[in-house]
C-alpha cells in the first residue's frame, strides 16, 4: 500500500480568455476596499425603491422632526452620530411620567410651540407612545445603515423605553386605533354611491378593498388590470403579487385574492362605465367625467372620510378601517382565523387577534355562562 502523501501545490490564479483581457484592458480596476460615487448612488437607488412611499413619507418626518427638535434643544444642527445622553433626553422630553403635580414631561414650552408652528408637531403636550418608539427606531436605522454607533441600542436607551411603556400601560393608557368598519357602517357608505361615475366608482372600490381581505390602501392604488382576472358571472381573483408582508414578491398560494358577489358586480360596472381597460384600476375624476391619474394611497382614506361623512357617519374612519373592519366582521360571522388571515395576508397571529376578537367575544357562549340555565329553560 503506497502511503506516500502528494505534494501539494499552490493554486495558480485562474488565466481568463485572451479576448476578454483585452476587451477589459481598458477599463481602469477598482479599489476592493472602497465604492465608487456610481455604486454608491446605485445602492442608495435600490435602497429607497425597494422602501414603500409610506415608509419612505414617515421616515422623512421623523428625521425632520429630530433635526427640528435637537437644532431647538441644543443650539446648533444636528450631526451623526448622535450621543446616547440626545436619545434619552428625547425621551424624557416627549413621554410624560407621574409627578406629585400629575403627569409632566420635560420638553419646555417655548421649543413645544416652536414644533407645532412649524407643523412638526400636531398639538402641544407629550407624543403617542408609538410616536416616540418610532423615531428611535428610525433613528437607529439611520446610524445601522451608516454603521456607527447606535444610541438606541444603549442598554440604558431601552430600559428607559420599556418601563416607559410598562408605565403607560399601568396607567390604562392605550394606542389610539382607528374604528374598524364593519358590514353594517360599510353598507351605510356604499347606500351614498349613486350612479355617477364617482359614485360607480367608490362603491367598485370599497367593496374591492373591503371583499377582497381588507387592503391597505397603497394595495388598492397599485392594482392593475393586469393583476384582476374575471373567473365566472360574478367572480374575479386579485393577484396580489406584492405587499407589506410579502415585500420580495414570493409566489404563495396566498397571493391571489377572490372578489365575489355585490363586489364583482361592482367592479365590472366600474370597468363598463370608465372603459378601462389597461393600467391602474382605480383612477381620478376630474371635470366632465374625464379619467385622470391613478388613485394616490391618500386619496383611498380621503374616499372613506368622505362616504363616511355622507352616511352620517363619524368622521374618524381611515383606510386602515377597511382592513380592521373586515377581520372584526370575519370573528363576528365565525370565520375561522386561519380563513381570516389567508385572505388579509397577516403573518402575525397577535396583530390579527386583536380584531378578531373584538368581534367574535360578543358573540362567544363564553360570555353567557350566567344565563345558560335560564336560557335552557325558557
Amino acid at each position: 500500500m503506497n502511503t506516500k502523501k502528494p505534494a501539494i501545490r499552490p493554486a495558480r490564479a485562474p488565466q481568463l480568455p485572451a479576448q476578454f483581457a483585452l476587451a477589459t484592458a481598458p477599463i481602469e480596476p477598482l479599489d476592493p476596499a472602497r465604492l465608487t460615487p456610481l455604486a454608491a448612488d446605485a445602492i442608495d437607488t435600490l435602497l429607497a425603491e425597494g422602501e414603500s412611499a409610506n415608509t419612505v413619507r414617515s421616515y422623512q418626518g421623523a428625521l425632520r422632526y429630530w433635526s427640528a427638535w435637537f437644532s431647538l434643544r441644543y443650539g446648533r444642527a444636528i450631526a451623526l452620530p448622535v450621543p446616547t445622553p440626545v436619545a434619552l433626553q428625547f425621551i424624557v422630553d416627549h413621554v410624560e411620567r407621574t409627578t406629585d403635580d400629575g403627569l409632566r414631561s420635560e420638553l419646555p414650552s417655548a421649543i413645544d410651540a416652536a414644533l407645532v408652528d412649524a407643523g412638526l408637531k400636531g398639538k402641544l403636550g407629550s407624543l403617542a407612545m408609538a410616536t416616540v418608539s418610532h423615531r428611535l427606531s428610525v433613528l437607529s436605522k439611520v446610524h445601522q445603515i451608516k454603521a456607527l454607533p447606535n444610541p438606541c441600542r444603549d442598554p440604558q436607551v431601552q430600559e428607559l423605553l420599556s418601563k416607559a411603556r410598562r408605565a403607560y400601560a399601568k396607567r390604562g393608557v392605550k394606542q389610539d386605533k382607528k374604528p374598524a368598519l364593519t358590514r353594517e357602517p360599510l353598507e351605510a357608505m356604499l347606500a351614498t354611491c349613486d350612479d355617477s361615475l364617482r359614485g360607480i366608482r367608490d362603491r367598485a372600490l370599497l367593496l374591492f378593498a373591503w371583499s377582497s381581505g381588507g387592503r391597505r390602501r397603497s394595495e388598492v392604488t397599485a392594482a392593475t388590470c393586469d393583476s384582476v382576472t374575471r373567473v365566472g358571472e360574478r367572480a374575479y381573483v386579485f393577484a396580489l403579487a406584492y405587499s407589506k408582508t410579502n415585500q420580495a414578491g414570493a409566489d404563495r398560494a396566498d397571493n391571489d385574492k377572490p372578489i365575489v358577489g355585490v363586489a364583482a358586480e361592482a367592479l365590472a360596472t366600474w370597468f363598463a362605465a370608465s372603459g378601462i381597460r389597461s393600467g391602474a384600476i382605480f383612477r381620478r375624476i376630474r371635470r366632465g367625467d374625464r379619467l385622470g391619474e391613478p388613485l394616490s394611497p391618500a386619496a383611498v382614506r380621503d374616499i372613506v372620510k368622505q362616504r363616511a361623512v355622507l352616511a352620517g357617519l363619524p368622521d374618524d374612519f381611515s383606510a386602515h378601517s377597511l382592513r380592521s373592519g373586515f377581520v372584526t366582521e370575519a370573528g363576528k360571522q365565525g370565520i375561522s382565523l386561519g380563513e381570516t388571515m389567508a385572505m388579509t395576508g397577516h403573518t402575525s397571529v397577535p396583530t390579527a387577534m386583536g380584531y378578531f376578537h373584538a368581534g367574535a367575544n360578543l358573540g362567544s357562549p363564553a360570555a353567557r355562562l350566567m344565563g345558560a340555565k335560564r336560557d335552557q329553560q325558557d
